[in-house]
């Protein structure tokens, strides 16, 4: 089933996410309804809290950056099958040189810009399965993961930028809120819950 995407300007992207065990109610449909609504929208990651529910989950299939022809044959390997669920995520490490990458977010649709992140991360999770991992990943991935890590944290990329880009794109975000957008996807916007 494909969910609304939650807006900018709704207090449910400001929460931090509550772990979770492996009793948690309807998981597997969660999983399986957030998936069909990432593709949907032509995400490559989607966490909980964008579809109304604050729980440290959240999902990555990095497989559309397989074309990318700036990348190693290596990278376009990996990144050709690398599609993860990330359960009660913690992000143990953060290293290498901060690069800059045109970052978007399907919760702020139509807004991009560039961020700076750390190369190479160590996180600790656990799969779809409650099976426990503590892996390292590397450039376009760690990206990812580190966005979408955000969310469960309450952090959006926005919050990123200088003061003078924020005050650059704030009426685009009051108009996100205020559902004054046009998206190709479902969404739910906070003023007055409005559905499109």
């Amino acid at each position: 089933m494909i969910l609304p995407i939650i807006a900018y300007g709704d207090p449910v992207l400001r929460k931090t996410g509550k772990d979770i065990t492996n009793e948690y109610p309807n998981l597997d449909a969660l999983l399986e309804n957030m998936f069909e609504t990432m593709y949907e929208a032509r995400g490559i990651g989607l966490a909980a809290p964008q579809v109304g529910v604050p729980i440290r989950l959240f999902i990555v299939d990095a497989t559309p950056f397989e074309e990318d022809e700036e990348l190693t044959e290596e990278e376009r390997a990996f990144l050709s099958t690398f599609k993860q669920v990330f359960i009660n995520a913690k992000i143990i490490k953060e290293t290498g040189d901060e690069w800059a990458f045109n970052e978007g977010c399907l919760s702020i649709p139509d807004i991009r810009e560039d961020i700076f992140r750390n190369d190479t991360i160590k996180i600790e999770y656990l799969d779809e399965n409650f099976e426990k991992y503590t892996k390292k990943f590397h450039g376009i991935v760690a990206r990812i993961i580190q966005h979408e890590y955000d969310h469960i944290e309450g952090v959006l990329f926005t919050d990123k930028l200088s003061a003078l880009k924020k005050r650059l794109i704030k009426g685009k975000l009051s108009n996100i809120s205020k559902g004054k957008i046009k998206v190709n996807y479902r969404m739910r916007f906070p003023d007055m819950k409005k559905k499109r």
